[in-house]
Order: structure tokens, then sequence, then C-alpha cells
């Protein structure tokens, strides 16, 4: 009777672990969403801005403060930043991370509906795979929870390995902040996005530990009292004022379909990273899990390349024919084709015709000069 008790409760708990699952991964699909929405209802608050003549975000104005469509993006963000934050305390950082992809893919979509940014073949295949990605790290994401409880939570921050990476991640965003942002900021999207996304990190880690809290406070355990809890709170405000603040210079300076994708894969990386530090989330996975999700995060890294790099390049389903077609005529940007290099046996030929041609074009012309 003993050993069938501990197998029921194995097989209860095994289950509420997989419901914690799937109840994650519906939140972070959700919160992309609500994440990609949010990106151009932004996007068109700065742009109406910039058409009244106003201080923009990138010369350090703060007119978006007045203008509705800027808050309802912030509203939808933060709708999905909730999603995102619940689906932290129920399903692993090395899922819910990575699926912020298919905020990349609704804002690209919406984008090209709403901002007239066109979405080529390039990127609708980029969109594909980025789904494709998705699902692949879906499957061999890890199931079972490291972190439960805020005490294994405070055990996890004093890890030499986390306090080092933090460190390191402080410095680095105080370097960009102070000596590179002002110099290369409006020059170059990487440093803004940089800044987002080491800080974005942190803030993972602040939302991951929040989540667990708030899960034992729901199961009447009295975290309230527990000063790791504040620490976090304050450390998340903190790190998500810096993200929103760079946030809005990079949207207001570049485009859209530029920023949002490097800030992905720049933000994921780097959220991979601090999860493999902090929560050791990988230990658990066998050899093909790691490989599927490595493959999985390479082909949406692939599919949002295809979603930038050619987003400029005019090539939609109906010109395709124009671009198999041969010769000249229907070369798409107007040069000669490539041709095969001349043999010897042709050569040979063209040095034998070459004096008949240039006699019969003699005799024309003198034909043609006769009275």
């Amino acid at each position: 009777m003993g050993c069938l008790a501990v197998f029921s409760f194995n097989i209860v708990e095994m289950d509420g672990n997989r419901m914690d699952f799937y109840i994650g991964l519906s939140l972070a699909v959700s919160s992309s969403v609500f994440i990609g929405g949010s990106f151009i209802l932004k996007k068109k608050g700065l742009l109406r801005l910039a058409s009244k003549g106003s201080t923009r975000a990138g010369q350090g104005g703060y007119a978006y403060l007045k203008e509705w469509l800027w808050w309802a993006g912030l509203i939808s963000m933060g709708t999905g930043e909730a999603a995102n934050f619940a689906a932290y305390a129920f399903a692993p950082a090395t899922l819910v991370t990575p699926l912020g992809a298919l905020s990349v893919l609704v804002s690209a979509v919406l984008s090209s509906y709403f901002l007239n940014e066109r979405l080529n073949v390039h990127g609708k295949i980029g969109c594909l795979l980025c789904v494709l990605g998705s699902t692949v790290m879906v499957i061999h994401a890890p199931q079972e929870e490291e972190v439960a409880s805020l005490s294994a939570m405070a055990e996890k921050l004093k890890d030499p390995g986390f306090i080092v990476f933090a460190v390191c991640v402080v410095g680095s965003s105080l370097v960009l902040i102070f000596a590179v942002a002002p110099r290369f900021g409006q020059k170059n999207v990487l440093v803004y996005i940089l800044i987002c996304s080491v800080i974005g990190s942190l803030s993972v880690s602040c939302v991951k530990g929040l989540g667990i809290g708030i899960k034992e406070l729901f199961a009447g355990i009295a975290v309230l009292k527990e000063p790791l809890f504040w620490s976090l709170l304050i450390c998340l405000v903190i790190c998500v004022s810096v993200q929103i603040n760079y946030l809005n210079k990079a949207l207001d300076i570049f485009n859209t379909s530029l920023v949002t994708p490097i800030y992905y894969v720049f933000f994921t990386t780097s959220v991979m990273a601090c999860s493999a530090i902090l929560f050791k989330e990988w230990l658990s996975m066998n050899t093909d899990g790691v490989v599927g999700t490595i493959s999985g995060f390479l082909t949406i890294i692939l599919g949002i390349f295809l979603l930038h790099a050619f987003k400029d390049i005019v090539f939609t389903f109906d010109s395709l024919p124009l671009f198999l077609r041969k010769g000249p005529q229907g070369f798409p940007w107007g040069h000669q084709p490539y041709v095969a290099l001349p043999s010897h046996e042709t050569q040979a030929e063209d040095e034998i015709k070459l004096p008949r041609e240039g006699s019969s074009k003699g005799g024309w012309g003198t034909h043609q000069r006769a009275p």
C-alpha cells in the first residue's frame, strides 16, 4: 500500500508539473501577441509626435508621455509583460524567453499593415521559421522546475558564478550608458539595444523570483516579510525603467523592423546565459533536449535574419517568374547575366571568323559610301 501511495503521489506531481508547463506556455504565447502589438502602437505614437514637431525621444524629449497612442502601447506591453511575468512562475526561462520570437512575428505582420513597412517573401519565410523554431524549442524545453521557493532562489543568488555575471552586467551597462551611448547611440542601433538586453537578463531573473514568491503567497506562506522579495521588486523596477527609456530611443531613431529582431536576439541570448548560470535548467536536460533547444533557437535567429536582412528587397510571389526568367531582359537588377568563359576551341573559331567579318563589314561600308 505504501508503494502504491508513493506511485500515486508521483503521478499527481507529474500531472501538476505538466499542467504548470502548459499554463506557462499559454501565457508566454499571449504575452508575445500583446508585446508585438505594443511596438506598433508606440511607433505610431512617436511618428505622430514627430509630425507635430515635438522634441523626439531620441533627442532626449519626453513629449510621448502626452500621446495616447504611446500609452496604449505601454498598456499593451504591460499586459504582455504581466502575462510573461506569470509565465516565468509556471515554466522554465529556457522556454518562456525564446517564445518572445512570436512577438517579432506579430510586430512584422502588423507593421506591414499599419506602418507601411514591406513584408516580402523573405520576411514571410522568416516568420515561418520563427514559428517552426519556437515549436522545436517547446518540444525540447525542460518541463521540470529547478527553483520552487524563495529560499531556494536565495541560495541560487549566492552562487559565485551568478555574482560574477551580475557584476559584469552592471559594469558593462554603466560603460554603455555613460561612455558609449552619448557618442554612438544615434548612429548605431546596437548601443541602445545592448543596454536593454544586458539589463533585461537581470530583470528576467527578478521576475522569476517574484513569480515564485507570489505563488508561495497564494499558498499561504508569508513571503512579504522576506527582504529578498522586496529587493527583487526594487531591482525589477530599476531594470524595467532603464529598458523602457533606451528602447524608446531605439524605436524613435531606427526602423521598427530593425529594432525588434535585433533586440530579440540579444535579449534572448542574454537571458539564456543568465538562466544557464543562475537556474542551471540545462543540467536537467538530456543531449537530445539540449541539441533540440539550441537548434530551435538557431532556427529562430535565421528567421529573424531573413526578416531583417532582406526587408528592402522588393520580392513577392508575383515577381517570382521574373527572377526565374533567363536573358538580360528578365534580369531583375538590369545587369547582364553571367556567361560561360570561352574555351580554346571557341577562341580559335572566333579568330577564323574575324577577318571574314571584318572584310564583309569593310565591303559593306565601301558600298555604303559609294555614290
